[in-house]
């Protein structure tokens, strides 16, 4: 006989979404690939988060507001339309690694929904820099949620990130594929 997997159990147990809910932000896009990849492997609904006020373009200008604001745990308003995440039992939250924490955009989302009793599994891209504790910060912005291992990838993981993505999700105990 075939065991179900953890969350197929918990989800039909609950009257849950099967199927996780898949949120990035992005700047460079990265995050955004790195999403669509857990949306290819687990069949999730995915939705892009965008602040309301687009972020500059030059580095310079970029670092120095996200330096501001990661300071001052500032939210952004955020464009409209994100699902709620009322129905998911699993949430995949990813953003770049910005100033060593999560995006202020991705930070807001969490931050303005309660995601308690939810299985949190953050992830995030970045480019070396500052070191980040996701699993950290965002226990911090979601304290009553089930915060799992991070996965961190650089830049947009290349051709061997789904093979990542995969292991990442058998480790953290999700799916069984």
């Amino acid at each position: 006989m075939e065991r179900a997997c953890p969350l197929e159990m918990t989800s039909k147990q609950r009257g849950l979404d099967p199927q996780p809910l898949i949120v990035s932000y992005s700047y460079s896009g990265n995050t955004h690939r790195i999403a669509k990849s857990i949306q290819e492997l687990t069949g999730g609904d995915r939705y892009e988060i965008y602040p309301w006020q687009p972020y500059p373009m030059a580095f310079p200008e970029l670092l120095n507001q996200v330096k501001k604001e990661v300071e001052h745990g500032y939210h952004p308003i955020l464009l409209p339309g994100a699902p709620s995440p009322v129905s998911y039992q699993v949430i995949f939250a990813g953003s770049p690694n910005w100033c060593g924490t999560v995006a202020p955009p991705l930070a807001s989302w969490l931050y303005k929904n309660d995601l308690s009793g939810k299985i949190l599994l953050p992830f995030d891209s970045h480019c070396g820099g500052v070191p980040a504790d996701f699993r950290k910060d965002i226990m911090k912005l979601c304290p009553k949620a089930d915060v799992r291992e991070p996965l961190e990838v650089i830049g947009d993981g290349g051709g061997l990130v789904k093979e990542r993505i995969r292991k990442w999700i058998q480790e953290n105990l999700i799916f069984n594929g």
